[in-house]
């Protein structure tokens, strides 16, 4: 057992022991002094032990049911790193040791069938997540008068649930607009009965209700770590959420408020081995702790993706960007320097390969995980007013964040749809390798279409085999787990995604 499950461990038998210590004698089948699960709950270190798991999960190893090895799952980071390779600019330099290559090749999602696959990966993940909130909701709702440390804690499980029926919702069905009345995922507000696909709106709706009662019981509150969802992580993923439904006016608020108080990061601790994995930089907005002795090592995220470090990287799968948004990166950008200039690669780091994501020490891996930074706050707000038509307010947040990163950059000439083509321009150099590839395909509606030729996706690079996709391709949606629709009376063959 590796120390995360340890510590998960450790929290849940913290509520065991208040649930049965108070027993007179294991006879009884009904004590007349045992404590329920609801007056446990109203303890705020089981709160908070049972929060620490919940967190503990978001990066947590799963491996093969039955045992064996499966070093592509790994928690949230597995999943942004899959929906990466499945967008335009992010490249698998060789065959390697074959993780994420089906990703890559549009072929992982399409297997519904095994309890490894890619979608049954993600789906156990989300739902975990959920079981857990709803645990701690469902036992807290009756709380007589709740004080304020417990309703930041219930805030948060709120957040937790919002943000993984967001993450269920885009990686198992289309966006947001357009398919209001499409099937979406399971909703589970409690521990209850299987249940069958709520619509996009019920579960959206759902979400929306889960962060704005998170926002009002986190308002003020100050975490103790990053590691902890505050306010600002809340509005965030409203921001995130009303982008997905095109509400412009709401992400643009939301992604205002979510930055207020952070700072961008300077350029040395951008181009240095630590600014994307340590989670006490100033930018960071959510992240996971991961010391040494928590790292996952080859089934982690640093092991596919930083070929600075022994890992399945370095052995064949490096990363890399193709040479077509490399070349959009002007000279003097310092963000192009987080890739290996062409012509002066080497074996482990051929040209293009992306050195943004390194573990802080070589040899340790000891690295965190980003889930959310003040940039990508930057980059939405900026979008959404472009799209209402704010060109003047949009580039002076665009250049807010672009300048310190290329002092000579100036967005003043743009306005209109060149505008917002910038944006997203900006999003794609700025995001890179961050999770959201996939997603901006979809909500923007442009289908898939990779640059081919010299330093892009094909030979002499691994073959992706797909380099176009039309807009709402099925080949974008996650296949409901076999499993699921074996065990769950509420769904039938039909619901499985085409």
């Amino acid at each position: 057992m590796n120390l995360i499950n340890k510590n998960r461990l450790n929290a849940l038998l913290l509520l065991t022991v208040a649930f049965v210590g108070c027993k007179k004698s294991y006879l009884d089948t009904k004590p007349s002094d045992a404590i329920t699960p609801e007056k446990a709950y109203e303890s705020i270190a089981a709160l908070n032990s049972s929060a620490t798991g919940a967190y503990l999960s978001v990066f947590e190893y799963t491996p093969q049911t039955g045992g064996g090895a499966m070093h592509d799952a790994y928690g949230q980071k597995s999943i942004d790193l899959a929906n990466d390779l499945m967008g335009n600019d992010m490249i698998v330099h060789t065959q390697g040791y074959g993780w994420y290559n089906a990703d890559y090749q549009y072929t992982a999602w399409t297997l519904p069938n095994g309890v490894r696959t890619r979608s049954d990966i993600t789906w156990t993940f989300y739902y975990d997540l959920i079981k857990q909130a709803n645990l701690a909701l469902d036992n807290t709702k009756n709380l007589p008068s709740p004080t304020a440390d417990q309703l930041a804690v219930i805030g948060e499980f709120l957040a937790i649930r919002a943000w993984s029926y967001f993450g269920l919702i885009n990686n198992f069905q289309q966006t947001f607009k357009g398919n209001e009345n499409t099937k979406g995922v399971p909703l589970y507000t409690s521990l209850t009965t299987p249940k069958g696909r709520g619509t996009v709106q019920e579960v959206y709706t759902q979400i929306i209700q889960d962060l704005t009662k998170a926002e009002q019981y986190l308002n003020g509150r100050v975490r103790a770590s990053k590691v902890r969802i505050d306010a600002s992580v809340i509005r965030g993923i409203r921001a995130r959420v009303a982008l997905a439904m095109e509400d412009y006016p709401t992400a643009a608020n939301y992604a205002n408020l979510a930055r207020q108080g952070y700072t961008l990061m300077t350029n040395t601790v951008y181009q240095s081995r630590s600014g994307f994995s340590k989670i006490d930089n100033a930018e960071w907005m959510w992240g996971s702790l991961i010391p040494a002795d928590q790292a996952t090592i080859f089934a982690s995220f640093y092991s596919h993706i930083d070929a600075t470090q022994f890992g399945y990287a370095q052995l064949g799968g490096q990363k890399k960007i193709p040479k077509a948004l490399y070349d959009k990166i002007p000279t003097g950008d310092i963000r192009k320097n987080v890739f290996r200039a062409p012509g002066t690669g080497t074996a482990t780091l051929p040209d293009y390969t992306q050195t943004k994501f390194a573990v802080p020490t070589v040899g340790s891996w000891a690295a965190d995980y980003l889930y959310m930074r003040a940039a990508e706050m930057f980059l939405i707000e900026a979008e959404a007013l472009a799209r209402q038509g704010q060109d003047a307010a949009a580039i002076t947040v665009l250049e807010s964040l672009v300048k310190p990163r290329f002092a000579a950059y100036t967005a003043s000439a743009l306005s209109g749809t060149a505008l917002i083509d910038e944006i997203l321009l900006q999003r794609r150099i700025e995001l890179w390798g961050e999770g959201f590839s996939l997603f901006d395909i979809k909500r923007t509606k442009v289908g898939l279409n990779r640059p081919t030729g010299s330093g892009n996706h094909g030979a002499p690079n691994f073959n992706p085999i797909v380099l176009t996709l039309p807009n709402a391709s099925p080949l974008f949606l996650m296949r409901i787990p076999q499993r699921e629709l074996d065990n769950n009376p509420n769904m039938t063959p039909g619901d499985q995604n085409p």
